[in-house]
């Protein structure tokens, strides 16, 4: 476990405390939650059986190609930090494909959202990451809460495998019990994106099978390894906070933040729990 007090925390993140979950749980056990609650990760092996995961890749798959012509078609093959032949994401794929606006409110997931974050929850965010046999490169250690700061900080991220994910073609790695401190401050490092830390000694991989997903907090610092098979490494990401939560605009090291823009965007941030209860997505316009 990592020592907080070498960390340096983000200036928006002030009086932060991580509250520990309670049962009953109806997803998860009482040890996958309280290692959640210790180390900020949990595996979670086979949430989508073959028969659910393929056409669920195929439906990624055929977006991911048009994703990878468009960087082609770019100065430099790259956007941001997506680019051609090595690293490409997807965003928003609920607001382009029904089976997969229909995953994110998939029942074994939703359980895994009223367990670790309440009984009233919307999709934050979702995107596939491809990564491709690569050259060499730096990742940075990150929280997601680094990109956008979100209040609360402790949304959750589910990182869906959708082939087996190693060390040899770029799992997640995390470096656990730093989510406790809240979200620490980050740098962007160019062209790599945002940066908490470097490296580390106690950093943790986390491999999952195909149909699996690697559970982890907004707030655990984690990156994936290089890809050094012959074969892409596929992942779905989908994201999830409590319904209310607004992300935070403005500089940071000016003061306060200058807005606060409630996530509920209505084609990609629909509510899936109210009360406790799964909410169906709307349909695409």
């Amino acid at each position: 476990m990592s020592d907080p007090t070498l960390l340096e925390l983000h200036p928006w993140n002030r009086g932060f405390h991580w509250r520990d979950h309670t049962g009953p749980f109806r997803g998860l056990t009482t040890a996958q939650v309280e290692q959640f609650d210790r180390e900020g990760y949990i595996v979670v092996a086979r949430v989508l059986d073959p028969a659910e995961l393929a056409p669920v890749v195929d439906e990624i798959d055929g977006i991911e190609t048009q994703t990878d012509e468009f960087l082609r078609s770019l100065d430099g093959n790259r956007f941001t930090i997506s680019e051609s032949g090595a690293l490409t994401f997807s965003p928003h794929l609920v607001a382009q494909s029904p089976r997969l606006r229909d995953l994110s409110a998939h029942p074994r997931l939703l359980d895994v959202c009223a367990d670790l974050i309440g009984p009233d929850v919307r999709l934050y965010w979702d995107q596939a990451v491809y990564k491709k046999p690569e050259k060499p490169r730096r990742f940075p250690w990150h929280q997601d809460n680094g990109y956008t700061f979100v209040e609360p900080q402790e949304y959750l991220t589910l990182w869906v495998a959708l082939t087996d994910a190693t060390v040899a073609n770029g799992c997640p790695q995390v470096v656990p019990g730093v989510h406790r401190s809240g979200t620490l401050r980050h740098h962007y490092v160019d062209p790599l994106g945002f940066e908490c830390f470097a490296e580390r000694v106690d950093a943790v991989p986390a491999e999952v099978g195909a149909g699996g997903m690697v559970v982890f907090s907004s707030l655990t610092p984690h990156l994936t390894g290089p890809n050094t098979t012959g074969a892409v490494r596929k992942a779905y990401i989908l994201q999830y906070a409590p319904d209310g939560a607004a992300a935070l605009r403005g500089d940071p090291d000016a003061g306060a933040p200058s807005a606060r823009v409630t996530c509920n965007e209505p084609d990609r941030q629909y509510v899936v729990l109210h009360d406790g209860d799964r909410i169906t997505p709307p349909a695409l316009p």
